[in-house]
């Protein structure tokens, strides 16, 4: 078992990552890293023809996309709080989980895929259902819709979210089913490796890659609906699952790759990578470097995901009527020197909460290069205080 460790971490983030670790062929943990659910987010794991459930996660195939327009930044300056005004009020966020866009696609292929079929047959139709209504929603938590300007000017439109209630059930579903419960049944976050081999294994592994159909759709949909409501053309498309399973060849030898909040970065292979809502965003790539190579294979060809949580929403937020370590003050401070026009979010996803997007990327060494530098200029989230349990 080989583990690299990329960056500076807590104890418990470490004590979880070499917990997973011990069952695994080959991990890494990247420097954004922080505690998750059994597996820690910025976490990759390698196995032998298995999948963990729990290490891919509740938000199966979150991810992000970006979209670089023909517009530039003169084109829409002055028309950036209308822009974000009609953004927020198109999108579906947080509490608003079905889609209430007039040509919202609810009949979309994916939803005849025979991949359904490893749902149980009872509980089918009724999540293809749900999935079919929340099919372009956002969700909650740290789940956005933003606008960015480039070193040349360019408008980008980037999306972070994933499979909502649909990666959801099928996350929850098989963790039951693999501790011999029902589906739908609540049981405790445990590491239970699947053998793909086995009918389990092979039905998760169907549901799991529809999840991620829909959750490329689903980006993909909102990520050109923005790009209409700004009047441009789409140009170039970067697109990434963080929360998967992938089967891959490492070392001469086929593994399945589970990334928890971890982007894919094979050599040449584009990422777009967001910071926090108050800091800047990039385009990357997996070094082409050969002399990089020896520490991409340690890092299981990934990269980070995002910048990492330093503290919880509870710390951020406070408890009680007790304040938090955040204020609305620090927040509003910290937007406005930065420039970036907020519609929703709340102080456990300020720029305070998170790390520096530099410094991690800093930490992850030269395997990847940075294209794009990314400055937010209008951020839309859910609005403070609304719950989603399909965030990541």
């Amino acid at each position: 078992m080989k583990t690299h460790v990329f960056g500076q971490h807590d104890e418990r983030t470490l004590a979880q990552f070499y917990d997973v670790a011990q069952r695994a062929v080959q991990a890494a943990l990247m420097a954004d890293g922080h505690l998750g659910y059994v597996m820690p987010i910025g976490g990759v794991a390698a196995y032998r023809n298995q999948v963990s459930p729990v290490g891919v996660g509740f938000d199966i195939a979150c991810g992000n996309a970006a979209i670089r327009t023909n517009l530039h930044l003169e084109k829409i300056e002055k028309h950036l709080e209308e822009l974000a005004d009609e953004i927020a009020a198109t999108v579906s966020f947080g509490l608003g989980r079905t889609n209430r866009a007039d040509d919202a696609p609810t009949d979309h292929p994916l939803f005849e895929d025979e991949a359904w079929e490893a749902i149980p047959k009872a509980h089918r139709e009724a999540l293809r259902e749900k999935a079919r209504a929340q099919l372009g929603t956002v969700g909650g938590g740290n789940h956005y819709v933003d606008l960015f300007v480039d070193e040349k000017g360019r408008i980008w439109v980037g999306v972070h979210f994933g499979s909502r209630g649909l990666g959801h059930s099928i996350a929850s579903g098989f963790m039951a089913l693999a501790q011999n419960r029902a589906w739908g049944e609540r049981v405790p976050e445990s590491e239970t490796l699947l053998d793909l081999k086995s009918p389990l294994g092979q039905a998760y592994w169907a549901a799991m890659n529809l999840a991620g159909r829909y959750a490329y759709a689903g980006r993909e949909w909102v990520a050109r609906k923005v790009v209409a409501l700004l009047g441009g053309r789409e140009e170039e498309l970067v697109h990434n699952h963080h929360n998967f399973a992938w089967k891959e060849t490492h070392g001469g030898e086929e593994l399945v790759v589970v990334r928890k909040g971890a982007t894919p970065a094979f050599p040449g292979q584009k990422g777009f990578v967001g910071g926090s809502m108050g800091d800047d965003a990039v385009i990357l790539q997996g070094s082409t470097d050969p002399g990089a190579r020896p520490l991409q294979e340690a890092a299981l060809f990934s990269t980070v995901h995002g910048a990492g949580r330093v503290m919880s929403r509870r710390q951020a937020l406070g408890k009680r009527g007790k304040a938090g370590a955040v204020s609305p003050e620090a927040m509003r401070s910290w937007l406005g020197r930065k420039g970036v026009i907020l519609r929703g979010g709340d102080l456990d996803e300020a720029p305070q909460v998170y790390r520096r997007l530099s410094d991690v990327l800093e930490a992850q060494g030269p395997t990847v290069k940075v294209l794009h530098v990314l400055r937010p200029l209008v951020v839309v989230m859910a609005g403070p205080g609304e719950f989603d349990p399909y965030k990541d």
